[in-house]
């Protein structure tokens, strides 16, 4: 079980890392529940270090890293990094913002556990690391051409790689992308008005009836 931390102990907390930081931290915000920091590229690994070392904040993990992509944006991604505190028992969310040109420092000196979290932001986003030992594609097939998670990743033109049992071999295909199919939003669990069982009439779902048409 855990407590929600009060917004305004997450606040403090936040003014107690900037207040430290000599500068490296831009500014904080708390929203449902949670403490997020916004923190210059360049000085990610300087700030994860001082979060990870300072006696009073203490986030010996990195749980998580990730992107986000906002396409409108001159810096169009979001590189997220969630830390753990174990011995304090919080929690904080750090982003920085970089292009689709710009490196972005590697934090594998810090928090080790990242290189397998850059790697997949690096194949899905085709943000690149500076300083990563192994930057290299880890979700994608061999010859995968482009970054799926961008918004502007096209769905269709693209061939994936799989083995086929019947002949025996790898083999190339177009990618299947899932169509788009009309949805009635039907639920019979939110105050759907239909008969109930022993009413003395037949009982049906929402959306049955789609299966005796051409009966």
């Amino acid at each position: 079980m855990s407590w929600r931390v009060a917004d305004e102990t997450l606040a403090e907390l936040g003014e107690r890392i900037i207040a430290n930081s000599a500068g490296m931290i831009g500014a904080f915000h708390v929203d449902r529940g949670e403490l997020t920091i916004q923190v210059p590229a360049h000085r990610i690994v300087d700030v994860l270090a001082y979060l990870r070392d300072g006696a009073d904040f203490e986030f010996q993990q990195l749980i998580d890293l990730c992107g986000a992509d906002y396409p409108h944006r001159t810096h169009r991604f979001d590189v997220v990094y969630h830390l753990l505190s174990l011995t304090k028992n919080r929690r904080l969310r750090v982003k920085i913002e970089t292009d689709e040109e710009t490196p972005v420092p590697s934090v594998t000196s810090v928090y080790p556990v990242a290189d397998w979290f850059e790697r997949e932001a690096f194949d899905l986003y085709g943000i690149v690391f500076e300083g990563h030992p192994d930057l290299r594609r880890i979700l994608t097939d061999y010859g995968f051409s482009g970054y799926p998670m961008r918004k502007d990743f096209p769905m269709t033109g693209y061939v994936e790689v799989r083995y086929d049992d019947e002949l025996k071999r790898v083999v190339y295909e177009p990618v299947k992308s899932v169509e788009f199919r009309n949805w009635d939003f039907l639920s019979p669990w939110e105050g759907a008005d239909y008969a109930r069982p022993g009413q003395g009439y037949e009982y049906g779902l929402p959306g049955d009836e789609k299966g005796k048409e051409g009966a």
